[in-house]
């Protein structure tokens, strides 16, 4: 078994581990990283398979877009809940 299959075996196997640590984790932020994370993965798994249009896509949308969309509404969220927490202490 040569190297390069060893090493897409390993991606394999941590492609695995993010995709049932996103279901486990409890912390929204540690999903997120882990989801982009795992688009980091699948797009070396893509350039691996000699398929660089998809490799490019993945990292695009999944890593960055969906990410950084994600990373977004985490930010409005928290400043939502900041917000409401303040005004039960006004209460």
């Amino acid at each position: 078994m040569g190297t390069t299959a060893i090493f897409r075996i390993l991606l394999l196997i941590l492609l695995i581990a993010c995709a049932i640590a996103v279901n486990v984790t409890k912390n929204l932020m540690q999903a997120v990283i882990i989801f982009m994370s795992y688009s980091s993965i699948m797009c070396l798994l893509w350039v691996l398979m000699e398929s660089p249009d998809l490799a490019i896509t993945e990292a695009a949308v999944g890593a960055g877009i969906s990410g950084t969309l994600f990373l977004m509404t985490l930010k409005k969220i928290k400043a939502e809940d900041d917000e409401q927490q303040k005004r039960k202490k006004k209460s």
